[in-house]
């Protein structure tokens, strides 16, 4: 009889669409997920079809037709599937879709803007990972009279606690002694990246709202509102990622991080 072909446990899941395969690494160490009644924390494990797969005390089924929405984040809501504080989640907005989401990246809680929920495991891994490139556009508020000098700086890359920031793009889009917005376009992923680049030259941002994740923009959404991705949109996104993956490398700074 021919051997019942078995694939790593965290690719089994990403396969199945319930999260990215970073995601369910993180579900694994977290003792999170049981293989036929019993936890699994170590990667590498083997599963085959007939193995039994529970993530959470939820049994793992079979793939779910692909889905995938473009939400406009408000502030003060976290993006996460899951706080044990109570707290507001994005996915408190998806109660009526009738499929498992989680969200492909995230935005701190008081940023605003466009974030990607799915259940496609390769889109959120694609989106996710450093390689990929996918650019986002922020729109920044500050406090201050934002520098043309300061631009330039911004723009060629910035030495922070993680390492340099890669060259990015600026626009100056509102300017006075008081405060200034900026819109500024960027294809790395640091935890309050942008945040800690105007603080790095003497800016405290006080507003922060993303307004696109590559091609995909807010147009007629307003905060807490979503749309479904249409099939060309989605694939569109993942050409986008892998094209740029193909072209680059994993930023020193992930690599240092690993």
């Amino acid at each position: 009889m021919e051997e019942e072909k078995k694939e790593r446990l965290q690719k089994v899941i990403a396969q199945k669409g319930f999260c990215s395969r970073r995601k369910a690494e993180e579900l694994i160490e977290q003792g999170k997920v049981k293989v036929n009644g019993d936890i699994v924390t170590k990667m590498g494990m083997l599963v085959s079809l007939k193995d039994c797969i529970e993530i959470d005390g939820v049994l793992l089924k079979e793939k779910e037709v692909p889905c995938s929405f473009l939400f406009y984040k408000p502030k003060g809501v976290l993006s996460t599937a899951f706080d044990d504080r109570g707290r507001k989640t994005v996915l408190d907005y998806f109660r009526e879709e009738p499929i498992r989401l989680y969200p492909a990246g995230r935005l701190d809680q008081d940023t605003t803007g466009a974030l990607i929920l799915t259940n496609d495991g390769e889109l959120s891994e694609l989106i996710t990972h450093p390689s990929s490139h996918l650019e986002k556009t922020y729109i920044a508020t500050m406090k201050g009279n934002f520098s043309h000098s300061d631009k330039i700086q911004l723009e060629k890359g910035l030495l922070l606690e993680d390492g340099r920031t890669s060259p990015c793009k600026a626009k100056i889009l509102e300017q006075n002694e008081r405060q200034s917005k900026v819109e500024i376009t960027i294809h790395e992923g640091r935890k309050r990246q942008v945040k800690r680049m105007f603080d790095a030259l003497g800016y405290k941002v006080m507003d922060l709202h993303r307004s696109s994740i590559g091609f995909l923009t807010l147009q007629g959404l307003k905060e807490g509102e979503y749309r479904l991705l249409t099939n060309e949109e989605v694939s569109k996104i993942k050409e986008l990622c892998k094209a740029r993956k193909a072209k680059n490398v994993i930023p020193e700074y992930r690599r240092k991080s690993k």
